[in-house]
């Protein structure tokens, strides 16, 4: 019976080969879409489970409360919470004090090879939270040395190529040797944690001076800390035991109201955003809203079927009366009917995944991923099975219950009914189908306008041919050499050195007093710089008030420049020339100049106060080309002079435009998803309309030869079959226009600088959708119209 069926479907797709590419082509394209949205969802809520303990893994985290911007939560933390939950924190198994992972760029030198890699120092139990593949070396010894070193297996094949590198020596920074103690598998990269090497805890604290008194020092938040709990034990069961350690332990800390939270591992990636001491969003929110597209784009493609498929009732209708005539249940024609459905489905899928082969590269390209189709993977294959089943259910289901439902008497005496009332939810499902495309469309508009909006904003700084690098021990050491070699090449304009880079402020401190401070006034978190003189005209910032920084590093040493947003945080009216202490320092410093807020942080939001002190030690130099130099040959000479300063290093430089740019990632990367799955669903709904507009022509041939004969125009016969769908379209607009405004809203508030939603969008949208949809039409209608009457009046 099943074999009947299935042949009876194949004889029905081959003698209807148009209508059956339009809906096998389409249903493909949605299922397209959504199975690789749902790889990249799958692959997104995979992130750090590959570790065999990941429920009971966390980073220890603290919430404080400021009177001015309410509760926030940091990752950085002191050492001494660490020790304190390591010892007195029953239920804790292991706990490991760490810097900042992965964001830790240090030079490694064997030989002749030199390589500037991220990675990080940890405590030994770090390995024993993180369960990492050991290729050489164990978890237990790896990182017990404090010169010692363990490196991912693409670092230590760069270093040692097929060699063994156990117990050989690398040259960190050009200081200290370190032993190769361990070499593990390279890191996934559906990992928060991304590392090339690391280093031991202790070595960090023996060969660093400002980390001398780091491990009793409860007010140094530079660090991070790791723990895994026993097993059986909960979050609910830790949390209190911990909520007040910093609270308790020191005194300083108290007026923030600090509070030790656990965040969980598998939170991580896609809860990154918190809310009043709670994780309550981040990237999850686009998960979902992807998963959502992907979902809408094929149920449009499933209304194509549908459309399509009812819109031939007619044509089906005789078949269903002489089979009900000899004795066919309704039943057997539905299952008859849902047959083709899972066929059309099933041809429709091996087009789909074609199609995802082919475009995975470009797609991990623009997600800067690595997903792949795990063909060898049975459960991927039982939900495909399931994936397609039901997607040809849904895409059959109405026109399998429609046309069975026809009367046989009624149909073989020709009178079958197709008028306003049949074609009603054929409209409905068109106009379905076109708002979550006009939604699309709308969305794309406004995420570009974001971008855009930000993009526009004043930074404070002038980015063109600005350069930067980082800085080592030997590059600061000889500082002012490099500086005139620089400037003597004829290529350069102005240098500058700083504690941050030009996009990002590594350090916050806390400003303590100030003229005018009550009581009541708590401390302001505000960021600090450390920058050489030349540091303002080297970016290009503006002195609003007082003086810059001379190059007399002594006479400025208690000299500090504020930018706006700081003067006006602590409400001076006339700052220059006043007193005030900061870091924790009781000897006041006094403010020499107030310089415009610039965008170091993110172009989304306030510029935060910050602070700039003189300072010689710099984790940045920037340089600004001269306007007329060919910037290849200002690399060539400016890569001889800073390997001649820095030997140890490879000559890594970054274009502060272009790093400025990376900010807009995420928003970029939402852009041109929505912007690709737009155009898709639009495609889709077209292909759809191109096979309902046929099917209308035909169904209204001989209507147009009798209007043709009575004098009607090619424009008339246009308008004719045009208008129906036109207005469909328009009332598609008026649907899709309040919800998208609505959700694109809600969007747009996590976002303090943002654009304002005008009508506009909504009239361009629906102008395209209207355009598109004439385009689509179009040919049809004129096809029909151009047809000679004598062919279409003429008796069979």
């Amino acid at each position: 019976m099943l074999k009947n069926y299935l042949k009876i479907a194949w004889r029905n797709i081959m003698n209807n080969k148009v209508y059956s590419a339009i809906n096998i082509l389409g249903l493909a394209a949605g299922m397209a879409v959504a199975l690789l949205i749902g790889l990249w969802v799958f692959n997104e809520y995979s992130y750090d489970k590959f570790f065999p303990n990941y429920k009971q893994l966390y980073r220890v985290e603290l919430n404080f409360t400021s009177q001015h911007d309410g509760e926030h939560t940091q990752t950085a933390l002191a050492i001494p919470l660490a020790d304190v939950m390591r010892k007195d924190i029953p239920g804790i198994k292991h706990v490991a004090e760490t810097d900042w992972v992965g964001w830790q760029w240090h030079s490694l030198l064997v030989g002749d090879k030199k390589l500037y890699l991220g990675g990080g120092a940890a405590a030994p139990d770090f390995l024993k939270i993180f369960q990492y593949q050991f290729i050489k070396g164990n978890a237990s010894s790896a990182l017990t040395d404090p010169y010692s070193i363990l490196l991912s297996e693409s670092t230590a094949k760069a270093l040692f190529g097929d060699a063994d590198p156990i117990n050989r020596l690398i040259k960190i920074d050009n200081k200290q040797n370190l032993k190769v103690t361990a070499v593990i598998k390279d890191i996934p990269k559906n990992a928060t944690l991304q590392f090339s090497y690391l280093t031991p805890f202790s070595f960090k604290e023996q060969t660093e001076s400002w980390m001398k008194n780091a491990r009793t020092t409860w007010t140094n938040n530079s660090f991070n800390a790791f723990v895994e709990l026993q097993p059986g034990v909960t979050l609910e069961q830790i949390a209190p035991k911990i909520k007040n350690l910093v609270y308790d332990h020191s005194p300083q800390m108290r007026p923030a109201k600090p509070e030790v939270i656990l965040h969980p591992l598998k939170d991580w990636h896609l809860y990154s955003d918190f809310k009043n001491g709670k994780a309550v969003g981040g990237f999850i929110e686009y998960v979902r809203m992807f998963s959502i597209i992907g979902i809408l784009v094929l149920l449009i493609a499933c209304i194509n079927f549908m459309n399509l498929s009812t819109a031939r009732s007619e044509k089906r209708a005789r078949e269903v009366g002489v089979r009900k005539a000899i004795g066919s249940q309704r039943g057997d024609l539905i299952i008859q009917f849902l047959a083709e459905s899972i066929l059309i489905t099933f041809l429709a899928f091996l087009f789909s995944i074609l199609f995802v082969q082919l475009a995975l590269p470009y797609f991990n390209t623009l997600v800067n991923s690595s997903i792949s189709i795990p063909y060898a993977n049975p459960v991927f294959w039982s939900i495909m099975i399931f994936y397609v089943l039901l997607t040809g259910l849904l895409a059959g289901s109405r026109p399998a219950f429609y046309l069975s439902s026809f009367n046989p008497v009624t149909v073989l005496k020709g009178s079958v009914q197709v008028g306003k009332t049949a074609s009603l939810p054929r409209k409905i499902l068109v106009v379905t189908q076109f708002s979550c495309s006009i939604a699309l469309i709308i969305s794309t508009v406004i995420v570009y306008q974001q971008i855009q909006h930000a993009k526009s904003r004043p930074t404070g700084y002038s980015a063109e041919r600005l350069m930067m690098s980082d800085m080592s021990g030997d590059l600061n050491d000889k500082y002012d050499a490099l500086k005139n070699d620089l400037l003597a090449t004829g290529m350069v304009e102005s240098v500058a050195a700083a504690s941050s880079p030009v996009t990002n402020i590594y350090s916050h401190m806390s400003l303590d007093k100030w003229p005018g401070k009550t009581a009541g006034d708590e401390a302001v978190n505000i960021g600090a710089i450390f920058v050489s003189d030349n540091y303002f005209k080297t970016l290009g910032m503006t002195l609003l008030e007082g003086r810059d920084f001379t190059n007399n590093w002594a006479a400025d040493s208690t000299s500090v420049i504020l930018n706006e947003a700081a003067i006006k945080r602590i409400g001076l009216k006339n700052p220059i020339n006043q007193l005030i202490t900061w870091n924790g320092n009781t000897t006041p410093v006094r403010i020499v100049g107030v310089v415009k807020d610039a965008l170091m942080e993110s172009p989304f939001t306030p510029v935060a106060p910050a602070i700039f002190s003189h300072g010689r030690t710099a984790n940045s130099i920037m340089y600004r080309l001269l306007p007329n130099v060919n910037t290849h040959d200002a690399i060539e000479k400016l890569t001889k002079i800073f390997d001649s300063y820095n030997p140890a290093y490879p000559y890594i430089y970054q274009f502060v435009d272009d790093e400025y740019n990376h900010k807009f990632n995420l928003e970029i990367l939402v852009g041109k998803l929505a912007g690709v799955f737009a155009g898709l669903a639009i495609i889709i709904s077209c292909l759809g309309l191109f096979g309902l507009a046929a099917y209308i022509a035909e169904q209204r041939t001989k209507e147009i030869g009798i209007r043709k004969v009575l004098g009607a125009s090619v424009a008339q016969v246009w308008l004719l079959l045009s208008k129906d769908f036109i207005l469909l379209v328009m009332i598609s607009c008026v649907i899709a226009s309040p919800v998208a405004f609505y959700f694109l809203q809600n969007w747009l508030q996590k976002y303090d600088y943002r654009i304002t939603i005008g009508p506009w969008v909504f009239i361009l949208s629906a102008i395209v959708a209207i355009v598109i949809t004439l385009v689509t039409i179009s040919f049809q209608a004129i096809k029909a119209a151009l047809t000679n009457p004598v062919k279409s009046l003429r008796s069979e």
